[in-house]
């Protein structure tokens, strides 16, 4: 089984977008795709008591539905904090053993595996671990999620740094406008540049509030071929 570790510079910057997109071009080009978010927190409870977590129906809408919350996610908690604080307010506590039997679990389904981790690199897992530890023990090189606005060079430079230090191979950076930026953010025309350069690796694409697909770091249209990517 071959796949990807998705992770982001920060919370908030497009991972789970980032991943369903990879998902679904996968899927698109026939091959079987599994999608794991080892752990979740932060859940929405609909109206008729149901419990959403939004990152993992996102991921199973685009494995086209037919997976359960349990494959996907077999650990989820409530609060919106760091998995260790948000299993702490629940009474219980993030398994590692179990996590790595939730991905042991997708191996006869799928010979392509998109795994999203929670947070960025270092976001605590564990009472000892991080999500650094998770991919280390998947051993999928990274595709890494970053703003596309100012400061972002500083957060990827510094997850870039964090992965090579734990041996982690890095597949790319992709930059992504989650949130619409200010017009006025004239470092959109130079983070991929600089990032690229610093950081010594490819940026894979930009992508741009809302747009249909993404752009390489000199503003031509591409369609990037995943398959090709993974190990």
């Amino acid at each position: 089984m071959r796949g990807f570790f998705v992770t982001g510079t920060d919370t908030g910057v497009g991972k789970t977008y980032v991943a369903c997109d990879i998902v679904r071009g996968l899927r698109m080009q026939g091959h079987r795709v599994g999608a794991y978010k080892p752990v979740c927190s932060g859940v929405r409870i609909e109206s008729n008591g149901r419990s959403v977590w939004e990152d993992v129906e996102e991921l199973r809408q685009a494995l086209g539905g037919d997976v359960s919350e349990d494959q996907i996610s077999p650990q989820r908690f409530d609060a919106p904090l760091a998995p260790p604080l948000a299993a702490r307010q629940e009474r219980r506590s993030v398994n590692f053993n179990e996590l790595q039997n939730g991905f042991d679990l997708w191996r006869p389904l799928c010979d392509l595996l998109v795994v999203e981790g929670a947070g960025g690199l270092l976001c605590p897992l564990t009472e000892l671990e991080t999500m650094a530890d998770l991919a280390i023990q998947f051993q999928f090189p990274l595709l890494i999620v970053a703003r596309l606005g100012l400061g972002t060079i500083n957060h990827s430079l510094l997850t870039i740094e964090a992965a090579r230090t734990r041996g982690l191979k890095i597949a790319g950076v992709l930059l992504n406008e989650a949130t619409p930026l200010p017009s006025d953010d004239i470092s959109i025309n130079t983070n991929a540049e600089e990032i690229a350069l610093r950081g010594q690796v490819s940026v894979l694409g930009i992508r741009r509030y809302q747009a249909a697909g993404w752009v390489s770091r000199f503003g031509e249209p591409i369609q990037l071929d995943w398959s090709t990517l993974v190990e």
